[in-house]
């Protein structure tokens, strides 16, 4: 998920008015950006209409391993390069049921860590309430859109050695969970929104492409220096 501009004003050093949770665990202190993006490498975005972003992405059933651990990194310094608070591992062309995320929400409480094969709660309805955001995708460059989404969401799932994991988030960062949850699923955002506003966003996002990869490109360069 995208950094929304009523967030952005953040940065990852400033935390002292909230909490901090890794792996949905209190903290009391952590790196401006997570360790494992010091690991990592950058790799490239896949853009909407690529396959990968389009279907369910596959149960991961082997833990613990090289491959799945570098990955993890990757993704963290990759998510931080392009501004987002949650990637997904389709979003880096890897078809897997696994995202990461750095998400700071609207009570300045900060919540990072990975999951994989999250499943959502079934809230009840006297527990489902809308809440309607702005809301923007690393593989929709640029644009962002209003879209309801219920403020609460419950991830259950394991961690990268497949310990039992259960994330919560309360308003943009429950859309945060519900919005990478989704990409694993294979929908994006834009396929929640009416055809017109889909069209709209689809077209915004042509003409700001361009800009939003050379930002990409340059803060790559700059954590690489």
């Amino acid at each position: 998920m995208a950094e929304h501009h009523d967030h952005s004003s953040h940065d990852h050093h400033d935390h002292e008015k909230g909490r901090i949770f890794v792996m949905g665990r209190p903290v009391d202190s952590y790196p401006a950006m997570a360790p494992e993006a010091a690991r990592g490498k950058v790799l490239r975005v896949t853009v909407v209409g690529e396959e990968v972003l389009h279907r369910p992405c596959a149960e991961i059933t082997e833990f613990g391993t090289d491959e799945l651990n570098t990955l993890i990194d990757d993704m963290f310094l990759t998510m931080y390069v392009a501004d987002g608070v949650g990637l997904a591992a389709n979003q880096v062309d890897v078809g897997i049921r696994l995202f990461v995320y750095d998400c700071v929400d609207e009570d300045g409480h900060r919540h990072v860590g990975h999951i994989l094969n999250p499943v959502l709660d079934e809230l009840p309805a006297t527990e489902r309430h809308l809440e309607e955001a702005g809301e923007g995708c690393l593989s929709v460059p640029g644009p962002h859109e209003d879209l309801a989404r219920p403020d609460r969401a419950i991830a259950r799932g394991v961690d990268k050695d497949g310990n039992p994991l259960v994330i919560e988030g309360e308003g943009y960062f429950a859309r945060c969970l519900q919005h990478e949850t989704d990409h694993l699923n294979g929908y994006l955002y834009i396929d929640r929104l009416s055809k017109r506003e889909r069209k709209n966003v689809l077209k915004e996002m042509e003409s700001m492409r361009d800009e939003v990869f050379a930002k990409r490109d340059a803060k790559a360069k700059q954590l690489a220096g």
